[in-house]
């Protein structure tokens, strides 16, 4: 099994990405934890990862999935569960287990129970699992961290999420996918993004303009 992660060989999933689930967060700045899971959603839309989508007691408790998340998959509806372990509601699992991928890439809230219960749990069941954590969030800092140890020790890769863009990306020689992938850099990739801005401005337009001015 290839190591890095390609566009061919994972799935990815959101879950619990909800109002209620993030008023809970204690771990993280709620904006960044918000921006990062954007980007995250923007990435597996570019590069044509399968994204599966799920969210708990939407109706009777968290709310629906953020509207920034929808709104990248708007054709695709969440799978709404009761169990706090994905990996044990049966239309959850079936469909990460369709896709044929073994490379599982995990985001969730919290992340010691929405993202180490299911995590754990598809280990177990031969899946290779990378936990992106900046897009996890858990109720304290203790518990985000000691989470994520009991993940790590288990075997579970820890990841980011611009990690995990770049890494599918890789080689900026891909025509394909540069484009959108800048574009999502630009507006969720934080200092990165506007240091692209910048760049643009600097060696693009503005090189335009002083080469106008010295004529």
């Amino acid at each position: 099994m290839k190591t890095l992660l390609t566009p061919e060989n994972c799935v990815m999933t959101l879950i619990d990405h909800q109002p209620q689930m993030i008023f809970g967060v204690e771990s993280a700045d709620r904006q960044s934890l918000m921006n990062n899971t954007v980007l995250v959603a923007k990435a597996a839309k570019v590069f044509n990862v399968p994204m599966v989508l799920s969210t708990i007691a939407a109706e009777s408790l968290a709310g629906p999935i953020w509207p920034e998340i929808q709104d990248v998959f708007p054709e695709q509806t969440p799978i709404d569960r009761t169990t706090m372990n994905a990996w044990e509601d049966d239309a959850f699992r079936a469909a990460i287990e369709q896709t044929g991928r073994k490379k599982l890439v995990i985001a969730g809230l919290w992340t010691e129970v929405c993202v180490a219960f299911p995590a754990l749990s598809a280990m177990e069941d031969g899946f290779e699992v990378y936990a992106i954590i900046d897009a996890s969030a858990g109720m304290s800092n203790e518990a985000h961290s000691v989470s994520l140890q009991r993940m790590v020790q288990a075997g579970v890769r820890p990841v980011t999420s611009m990690q995990v863009m770049l890494e599918l990306q890789r080689d900026w020689a891909r025509v394909a996918t540069y484009n959108p992938v800048v574009d999502v850099i630009t507006t969720n990739g934080g200092a990165y993004g506007v240091g692209l801005r910048y760049g643009k401005w600097a060696l693009g337009e503005h090189a335009d303009e002083t080469k106008a001015t010295n004529r």
